[in-house]
Formats: structure tokens, C-alpha cells, sequence
């Protein structure tokens, strides 16, 4: 090996992801410079990440967010120059796409509360992963859109469909037909966002607004996320599943002893 390759072998093995465990919360910070592009090698390690906080029974809250000056810009731009070029680089793009769509479906139908934090720029492909989280925190002065149109394409990892449902399809219409791109606090008006604070206060709102719904009881939450999931699929019976869910729930132990509690504190 030369010393050149000597050199170059660990920055190949810098993780493109970081993950952290910190009472109920597993945080994902993505880290793959300088804009945290879209490709499959990050989407190996988003997906590995999110395996491992949902098969670890301690976590409730899965907190996304990036040590980049972005959030996510999108597709990788290299990768889409080559895509263009040949027929089979855009099947290879098209693999790509189906993986996004995958992986949002994934964390949208994770049994814990995503959270998305948006201290940067976060467009195209990186606002559809934003929009496939439960909640969005955003920093003012952050940009996001769908400005695939622009270039004659289109948000297909799912933000079409995110997008009119979190939204309605007068505002979709808006930004995804006009390719237009808001600052966090318009994204919080138009509700593409739950919140937006200035960008020097965004990671202790985010950590705090974790650790808040970590001390809720995972099954409770993900019984939740079912349900609201119901109330938005026209073939689902979404009152038959509150029924379920909630009899579940109250055949839990850790169940009866938090409403025991709550009721021995209520009688004081």
C-alpha cells in the first residue's frame, strides 16, 4: 500500500451517518459532506440506522438530523451526470428512486415518532425524507421545496403524495407546479413544518422536543401513529382500529400501572 492510499484509507471509512442513544431517543445525524447528497451507499446507512432503532425496545423517538450546512439537497448530482448519459444509468437512477420511496414508506411506518430537524437547506429528495418523519422542526432561516420541476422532473420518492396529503392540493399545487422553494418560517404558515425557531436555538429545541415525547409510552405511540395512518386511507376502518389498539393497550401491564397511578393522584 503507498503512503498516498495509507492516507486516503480512513477517510474512506468515515461514517456517513452518526448515531446516539440518549434515554428513549436514537439520534441520526447524517454527516456524508458537503450536502448529505443522496446516493445508495447513504441510503445503506439510513436504513441500517433506522433497523437498529427499531428493533431496540428502549427507543421511542428517532431523531433525524445533519452536521452538514444543509439537511439533505437531494439526489446526488454526480450520480445524476451519469444517469443521463446512458440508458442504463437511468435505470440505475430509477433503482435509486425506488429506494427513496422505500425508505420513506420505512420511516413512516416506523413503530416510533421520527423527527425531522431542518437547520439548512433541505430540497428535492431531502425534504421528501423530512416529509416522510412525523414531525418537522425547522430553523427560519432554512430552505425547503420540491423544486424537481425545474429541471422537467419530479419529487417521486413520495413527496408528490406527502406533500398534498400534509398539505392539500391548492398548496401542493403551489410549490411543487411553481417549483417553489420557502424559508422555514413560511413552511411553518403553510404547515410543511410544526414549528420553526431561529437557527441558533433549533438543536436544544429539537433535543428537548425529543426527550418530551421519549417519556411517552412507545406502544401508545405507535398505536397512535396507526390510527392517524387509518383516518387517511379511505379503505382502513379507522374506529374499528381504535378499538384494537386500545385493547391492546389496556392488556399491557405497564398500561394498567400508568392509569393506576394517574387515578391514585387524581383521588389526592
Amino acid at each position: 500500500m503507498t503512503r498516498n492510499a495509507a492516507l486516503a484509507e480512513p477517510l474512506l471509512r468515515e461514517p456517513l451517518v452518526h448515531e446516539a442513544r440518549s434515554g428513549g431517543v436514537f439520534t441520526l445525524t447524517m454527516a456524508r459532506a458537503p450536502v448529505n447528497a443522496l446516493d445508495d451507499a447513504l441510503v445503506d446507512a439510513l436504513e441500517a440506522a433506522l433497523d437498529a432503532a427499531c428493533a431496540d425496545s428502549s427507543i421511542t423517538v428517532l431523531h433525524l438530523r445533519s452536521d452538514c450546512r444543509v439537511f439533505c439537497a437531494g439526489a446526488d448530482l454526480a450520480l445524476m451526470a451519469q444517469s443521463i448519459a446512458t440508458p442504463q444509468g437511468l435505470d440505475r437512477m430509477l433503482a435509486l428512486v425506488r429506494r427513496l420511496q422505500r425508505l420513506a414508506a420505512r420511516l413512516e411506518s416506523a413503530p416510533l415518532v421520527t423527527l425531522a430537524e431542518i437547520g439548512g437547506a433541505a430540497l428535492g429528495g431531502g425534504l421528501e425524507l423530512a416529509l416522510a418523519c412525523d414531525l418537522r422542526i425547522a430553523a427560519h432561516e432554512a430552505k425547503v421545496g420540491l423544486p424537481e420541476a425545474g429541471l422537467g422532473l419530479l419529487a417521486a420518492a413520495g413527496g408528490t403524495q406527502r406533500l398534498t396529503l400534509l398539505v392539500g392540493p391548492g398548496v401542493a399545487r403551489r410549490l411543487i407546479l411553481g417549483a417553489e422553494v420557502l424559508d422555514g418560517a413560511a413552511a411553518e404558515r403553510l404547515g410543511l413544518v410544526q414549528w420553526s425557531v431561529p437557527r441558533a436555538e433549533l438543536p436544544g429545541a429539537a433535543r428537548a422536543l425529543a426527550a418530551r415525547i421519549a417519556q411517552l409510552p412507545r406502544d401508545a405511540l405507535a398505536a397512535g401513529k396507526q390510527c392517524i395512518a387509518a383516518a387517511l386511507d379511505p379503505l382502513s376502518d379507522g374506529f374499528a382500529q381504535e378499538i384494537a389498539h386500545t385493547d391492546h393497550l389496556y392488556r399491557q401491564a405497564a398500561t394498567r400501572e400508568r392509569v393506576a397511578a394517574f387515578l391514585a393522584r387524581s383521588a389526592r
